[in-house]
């Protein structure tokens, strides 16, 4: 992991991004995103989110605990923003750095975002399982963090979805890797045209969704995970590990597809940046979902009647 860290400004600010529990009986560390001001990947929380990572793949998975160490089974991201799981990349960052022509800004940024996911999406080659916990909604670059892990449990109420296609772009950092080596190539494509926020019911019965739980079950679904995974674990994560193998997702095609998402994204005009700022106020609300669902409805308006905004 540490070798595919690239250089990345370390942010000013002072307030932390990312709050971290380790309950001993199963060995679970918890990564809790708290992005401020806005719920997306700024720059704080990509820097953050990369020591989280960084430092689990470094200590080959062991944690000093109560003047001890102790083995990390289990690696778990979730939120503490109240009904966001996190609602993707920062747009207003993207925005600025395409008026800048600014590729090099943007490749940075995906790069980072690539590098704190790849190792987590391989269980940092250790006997360790990831687990994404999502409550509420995960957008855009917030569904792709949540795809990475090598389980995923949403309660009922949340929803996900990339907003991406409606701005004239794709989500370009492991949307598409992950989701088709778990639903193939026609669905993952139907998923990232169609700008539609699903349900994780939805989710489940495409099978990205792995557990589905009532609303404020979310933790406790976890833990029922758990206990029934350490039931066989040796038998889990050799399984864990054949499906790594098995059409891998490698760091270089993550990467590449990063830059392709740059140059498209060079290429916006002014119409699509237009709907970008709609999106960029809903993640300023930290309501996406009302947001994105009158933003989709607005675009698709335009479009049947062949006229610009």
């Amino acid at each position: 992991m540490s070798a595919q860290i690239h250089a990345f400004a370390k942010p000013l600010s002072i307030i932390k991004q990312m709050e971290t529990r380790y309950d001993r009986e199963f060995g679970v560390l918890w990564g809790f995103m708290n992005p401020a001001p806005r719920p997306c990947f700024n720059e704080q929380l990509l820097h953050e989110l990369g020591d989280f990572v960084q430092s689990i793949g470094d200590s080959r998975g062991i944690r000093k605990f109560e003047g001890g160490e102790q083995r990390i089974n289990y690696a778990v991201i979730a939120s503490n923003v109240p009904g966001v799981f996190n609602l993707g990349g920062d747009l207003l960052l993207f925005k600025q750095a395409i008026a800048n022509r600014d590729r090099d800004q943007l490749i940075r940024y995906g790069r980072k975002c690539i590098d704190n996911q790849f190792p987590w999406h391989r269980n940092f080659e250790l006997p360790l399982t990831t687990i994404s916990l999502v409550q509420g909604d995960a957008l855009g670059g917030g569904f792709e963090c949540a795809l990475a892990s090598t389980v995923l449990i949403a309660e009922e109420s949340s929803r996900m979805g990339f907003p991406e296609i409606l701005f004239n772009l794709f989500p370009g950092m492991g949307a598409f890797s992950f989701l088709v080596r778990k639903i193939g190539r026609r669905k993952t494509e139907q998923i990232m045209t169609s700008g539609n926020l699903y349900s994780a019911r939805e989710l489940f019965e495409l099978g990205v969704v792995d557990v589905v739980t009532p609303d404020g079950t979310g933790e406790a679904a976890v833990y029922s995970y758990i206990r029934k995974h350490a039931r066989a674990a040796n038998a889990r994560r050799a399984i864990e590990a054949v499906q790594n193998e098995f059409e891998p997702v490698t760091h270089r095609e993550l990467i590449r597809i990063v830059e392709i998402w740059a140059d498209a994204a060079l290429n916006l005009c002014p119409r699509d940046l237009k709907v970008m700022d709609r999106l960029i106020r809903a993640q300023q609300r930290n309501g996406a979902s009302d947001d994105l669902d009158s933003t989709s409805a607005n675009v698709l308006r335009i479009e049947a009647a062949g006229s610009g905004d």
